[in-house]
């Protein structure tokens, strides 16, 4: 793995008995990964994989899968999948152009209002009361106005999408559960700690997988509460091959780092840098985690032949899964441009110390700025342009 940059393009396997070992359509998986405004990079990944593919080239992922913010890109592209170089405009005119204001309320009286309600819920003054630090109403208002859940369902009967698949996790059961809406012959799947049920997405959906805990209220879908996705997430490749991919790109919001350098600190780590790291934790981890496990079990089954393999019963395949993640740290991106977050929202994040490098990393899953989205947009096209070969030979396009 390099320290920089990952693109991981290999035979893997995958150990789950509840994917079916006859030939089926080739069917290639996206995976979008949570990051806040970290997922402006998989934009920028996107628009290369458009600017690489032919002019009149289908929707290249017949398969969806989103968790967080991720789960946002991923339904934009799941709703223009007879389209997919529109969709892809139509990220860009979004996170190219994003402030604050249209993800969450960053005014003084705003945040004093939050403020209260979350102080009010820990004295228990009003115990039913949101505890969440932001207002996030006009994301959602953004979504409802622009997005046309509609079309998920046309394009599934239309041929042009497959299945596309939202994950949050329920605070009440602690499953991380993945919603899918797709065509027949999908078969919802039970897992522990995670699930896979059918469903008619809508926003409620995108706003509970992208929940994040403290910072965003949760959702209530059904009969239970749910936020971010990320949370608990132990297998986030699994919902793809679940819904019959059997090939996957999964696009990282952070580097995939092979060997962590030490640092030597004598200063007690601020709540900015405690927050960022357990976020870092809550959105890297177990993609790095799930990706080591898929070599692992590679490697096992490489040894076993194949012939020994059908007579045991041993239910594995080969899956090729392709990464792409920053070649950069975001932290340091984010460092450079956080001064242009609202007043009030700086004065408040300069309290607990993510204003300064140390705690940049709070501040990168929260600026949604256009400087920073635009940064990681380029970001994300010259990682993706570099790769070039090894993307067209996964989308099967002839050079």
């Amino acid at each position: 793995m390099a320290a920089n940059w990952r693109i991981l393009c290999s035979e893997l396997m995958t150990q789950d008995t509840s994917i079916r070992m006859e030939p089926t359509k080739p069917r290639a998986g996206l995976i979008l990964t949570g990051g806040g405004a970290r997922a402006a990079y998989q934009v920028g990944v996107l628009k290369a994989i458009r600017d690489l593919l032919p002019d009149q080239a289908k929707n290249p992922f017949p398969i969806l899968c989103g968790t967080s913010a991720g789960a946002i890109n991923a339904t934009v592209l799941a709703i223009y999948a007879d389209d997919f170089r529109r969709g892809v405009a139509y990220l860009l005119e979004v996170w190219e152009n994003f402030h604050v204001e249209r993800v969450y309320h960053a005014d003084p009286w705003s945040m004093i209002k939050t403020s209260a309600r979350w102080f009010a819920s820990m004295l228990w003054i009003k115990r039913n009361s949101p505890a969440s630090l932001f207002d996030n109403t006009p994301i959602r208002e953004m979504l409802e106005k622009t997005l046309d859940f509609e079309r998920i369902q046309e394009n599934i009967d239309s041929g042009t999408l497959y299945a596309v698949s939202v994950t949050a996790s329920g605070y009440s059961s602690g499953e991380n559960v993945s919603f899918y809406q797709g065509g027949p012959g999908l078969e919802a799947w039970e897992r522990t700690q995670r699930v896979g049920a059918a469903t008619t997405l809508s926003v409620d959906y995108l706003m509970a997988s992208s929940a994040l805990p403290f910072l965003f209220p949760a959702v209530k879908l059904n009969r239970e509460y749910f936020g971010d996705g990320s949370i608990r997430q132990i297998a986030p490749i699994s919902p793809a091959l679940h819904l019959g991919a059997d090939r996957v790109l999964v696009i990282g919001t952070g580097r995939q780092l092979s060997e962590a350098a030490r640092v030597r600190s004598n200063l007690y780590p601020s709540i900015a840098q405690i927050a960022g790291h357990a976020l870092n934790s809550i959105f890297l981890d177990g993609l790095a985690v799930d990706l080591e496990r898929l070599h692992r079990i590679n490697r096992t089954v490489s040894l076993i032949p194949e012939d020994k393999r059908l007579e045991a019963g041993v239910h594995l395949r080969p899956v090729k899964v392709l990464m792409i993640s920053p070649s950069e740290s975001i932290e340091r991106i984010a460092g450079r441009h956080v001064q242009e977050l609202p007043r009030m929202l700086k004065f408040v994040l300069g309290g607990i110390g993510a204003m300064n490098r140390s705690g940049s990393n709070l501040a990168s899953y929260l600026l949604f700025e256009e400087t920073f989205c635009r940064a990681l947009i380029d970001l994300g096209y010259r990682d993706t342009v570099a790769q070039r070969d090894a993307v067209l030979e996964f989308l099967g396009v002839s050079q």
